[in-house]
């Protein structure tokens, strides 16, 4: 039997804790709260816990601006909660991995309070001071958040870099002592037992010195992301933070690297440095400007984009699959159909076999399991984002109307997966008994965990299954991937090969029947799919696929 790293086995459920379950009645998940479903985590099968942060914060970014990387929020409950966490997880046989966000810490971090009281202070190069020029910013960037990416602060007059909101100073990861303290942190957390990392924005920690100007874009800012991403020196940060913590210890780590392609993730995904990593490829297809009109993903695109990773990192590195995480919009809504419930339901089962009979480590995000889907604010007052704040006052200052502003953000705004988890058809969906932090969705009547456990045919029974299936069929692990009928506008069609076996799957992307003249090869597939939903049939050759219906067979 071949010797498989346990995290190319395992399933990883996302957590955003705020959302997750609220156990002391505040309005806000916590820590206690996770505990407390814990059996249902292993009901569902899943191997890791990927838990959003849960540090010191101010919440600007709710929890991505961190104030004390080794203290926790005080809404989220108490290192003893956090401790009880990790070990009653891996009672469960459940491991744990954090959030490792080190781009930027909280302007409310001691490191950058102590930063800005003076030129030249002990912590002044913990983060990117420069002087303005000409009464302006030291060059042109804009902000990954929308405006300018530099902050001037009145105590010295100088300017620091934020590519996120102006409360999230970049770190200067060039400056050795920035590199050990996050070092020392990660020891921290890793002898309290944590199994591993999820790394924010790892990719961006190398900037180019010079910090030039970018090329000029139709808002006047400069793009920063030649200078920032994939950087000159982050092969070697990542590789020094292998020899001083990861290798140390056994563990699944993937880094967000926006910006990379299939040819650079070998560096990134080899022993010397990250398990896997995640690529954003067909998470770009339908991007859009704040003040344009949403446009589904192309769906050629769509399978050519997955398709490209599956096939170039084959035998060389490790692939990370997903379809939404806390920053994106609800997979059912994005790339399935959310207007009817059969709709919801089949193309919700279809989008998870498509990404899970892939190669790679599969990521579920809390809800993804239910096909819970984006939900209608009904205005900016009810967002919490303050990216989706940023774009909608962008585009409201393009002449949008408030309307069409907000359609935007319907579609593709982040909160769509920050409302809360739904339990129950209760009053807020069973996830708190006060009043949440967030909208709940009011489809939780239909859409909720305790309906779904009872129904043998519901999305979540349907995700149980396709979890056995990956852990009990080596070729979803070791085969490889070969794309079918590539321009077929419906169909998302293909084939796994591991030794002898082959395993097919094709999967209906439109809300109609469509017709597959099965080929000569294929023709003695088992009348028996491993898995299926919708509407299948074989007729005179042809295998006939009702909307949102997909297919899994093993030859």
């Amino acid at each position: 039997m071949v010797n498989v790293e346990w995290w190319k086995k395992s399933v990883v459920y996302q957590i955003y804790p705020r959302s997750f379950y609220d156990s002391n009645s505040d309005g806000i998940g916590d820590l206690r709260g996770i505990i407390e479903k814990l059996d249902y985590l292993v009901y569902l099968g899943v191997d890791v816990l990927w838990i959003s942060p849960f540090y010191a914060s101010p919440g600007v970014d709710n929890g991505y601006d961190i104030s004390d990387y080794r203290a926790i929020a005080p809404e989220f409950g108490t290192m003893a909660d956090c401790e009880e966490l990790l070990e009653k997880a891996h009672e469960k046989g459940l491991k744990i991995m954090l959030d490792l966000v080190v781009n930027h810490t909280s302007d409310k971090h001691p490191w950058f309070e102590e930063s800005r009281q003076s030129l030249h202070n002990n912590k002044r190069n913990f983060y990117f001071w420069r002087e303005g020029r000409d009464n302006a910013p030291p060059n042109n960037w804009m902000s990954l958040f929308g405006g300018g990416a530099w902050k001037q602060d009145p105590k010295t007059g100088q300017y620091y870099l934020h590519l996120f909101s102006e409360n999230q100073p970049d770190l200067n990861w060039d400056n050795e002592e920035v590199r050990q303290e996050v070092y020392d942190m990660m020891h921290f957390w890793l002898k309290k037992g944590v199994d591993g990392f999820r790394m924010d924005m790892i990719s961006l920690i190398s900037k180019v010195p010079e910090l030039p100007d970018g090329q000029l874009m139709p808002n006047g800012f400069g793009m920063p992301f030649p200078f920032v991403n994939n950087g000159p020196r982050l092969h070697e940060f990542l590789q020094e933070m292998n020899r001083e913590v990861l290798s140390k210890y056994d563990l699944i780590t993937v880094g967000e690297t926006p910006g990379v392609k299939p040819q650079d993730a070998s560096q990134y995904s080899n022993p010397d440095e990250l398990n896997m990593i995640f690529q954003f490829d067909h998470m770009l297809l339908d991007r859009v400007d704040p003040g344009n009109a949403y446009k589904k993903p192309d769906f050629i695109r769509l399978k050519q984009a997955l398709s490209n990773w599956q096939i170039e990192l084959h035998n060389k590195a490790w692939n990370s699959l997903y379809w939404c995480n806390h920053d994106q919009p609800r997979s059912v809504s994005r790339f399935g159909n959310d207007s009817s419930r059969e709709y919801r339901e089949n193309s919700a089962k279809m989008l998870a076999v498509c990404l899970h009979m892939m190669q790679g480590t599969p990521f579920i995000y809390q809800g993804e399991e239910l096909g819970m889907t984006n939900i209608r604010f009904d205005n900016i007052n009810e967002v919490k984002d303050v990216e989706a704040i940023h774009t909608y006052n962008i585009a409201i200052n393009m002449g949008v109307t408030p309307k069409d502003a907000m359609e935007v953000q319907y579609h593709k705004g982040r909160d769509n997966a920050r409302t809360p988890m739904q339990w129950e058809n209760t009053e807020n969906a069973g996830f708190s008994k006060g009043t949440p932090w967030i909208k709940t969705n009011p489809n939780h009547s239909e859409i909720n965990v305790k309906v779904q456990k009872d129904d043998a045919n519901s999305v979540l029974n349907f995700y149980r299954r396709l979890i056995e299936i990956r852990k009990n069929y080596p070729i979803v692990t070791h085969g490889n991937y070969e794309l079918i009928d590539p321009e077929h506008k419906e169909l998302f069609i293909y084939r796994r090969c591991y030794g002898e076996q082959i395993l097919l799957v094709i999967c209906n992307f439109t809300d109609g029947q469509v017709e597959w003249e099965i080929p000569k090869a294929f023709l003695n597939m088992k009348n028996e799919p491993i898995i299926e939903n919708g509407v299948i049939q074989r007729k005179n050759g042809l295998l006939i696929i009702g909307a949102y219906g997909s297919v899994a067979y093993l030859m």
